[in-house]
């Protein structure tokens, strides 16, 4: 990554976190109240997640750190079964959370990761270490969409895909979606009526939109313009709820 991208990138994400922090921070406590009356309990989740990628190809190793957000499940959602992806119509997701999470206001906590330097406002998004792991394995060069990049509050895979990492409606990738997410045809069965997947397959999108970012930081001139295009659509991603 060129001196100026990462030199421009850091004094973008303390002016636009500082900035962030100071217009929502007022906001937080209504958004506590509304969680805590929905469902008893911690307000805010404090997460480990894989950031950058270091290390060569053949010791590589992502740097960990707690990253924040308010609680869009119940309490110890997780207790009986670990680690879960989400998926839609969760039992788990509170009314509240339900709409934290379509608007993506539950991700509002992470400005202070931005501002303590562990995330980035622009990124590919970060996943726990466990996950980050399997990923790797099942995806060839997943682990490569982290290299020397901090994970992001938004990114490129957020403003171009739904939540649950399909394309739109309006989408030039819709036709080529099925080969893209199972490049290989296999058949997983059912699952509660509707064809199943693999975990990995609805990653495989994501990552394709991540490799295009990262590949932008290579130019001064196609990073600051595909920045600008993310931080003029996050919002408007928020505004419509196009999250799940």
């Amino acid at each position: 990554m060129p001196t100026a991208v990462r030199v421009a990138k850091r004094v973008f994400d303390l002016m636009g976190a500082g900035i962030g922090l100071a217009l929502v921070a007022p906001l937080f406590p209504l958004i506590s109240l509304l969680i805590y009356i929905d469902s008893p309990g911690p307000v805010l989740l404090r997460q480990r997640r894989a950031g950058r990628l270091r290390g060569d190809a053949k010791e590589p190793g992502f740097e960990e750190f707690a990253m924040y957000k308010f609680r869009t499940m119940v309490p110890d959602a997780e207790r009986h079964t670990g680690p879960v992806l989400s998926s839609d119509g969760d039992p788990r997701v509170t009314r509240v959370g339900h709409v934290l999470r379509k608007t993506r206001i539950d991700e509002l906590p992470q400005l202070w990761n931005v501002l303590r330097g562990e995330m980035s406002l622009i990124g590919p998004r970060p996943e726990r270490p466990e996950r980050q792991v399997n990923l790797s394995m099942a995806i060839p060069f997943f682990e490569e969409r982290m290299r020397g990049v901090k994970p992001g509050i938004t990114g490129l895979a957020q403003v171009s895909l739904d939540y649950a990492g399909r394309t739109r409606e309006d989408s030039e990738l819709r036709p080529l979606e099925a080969t893209l997410v199972n490049p290989f045809q296999l058949d997983y069965g059912e699952e509660d009526g509707q064809p199943a997947e693999a975990e990995a397959d609805g990653m495989r999108l994501k990552l394709l939109y991540d490799l295009i970012y990262v590949a932008s930081m290579e130019r001064f001139s196609s990073f600051a313009r595909l920045d600008l295009t993310i931080a003029l659509r996050t919002p408007l991603v928020m505004l419509r709820g196009l999250g799940r």
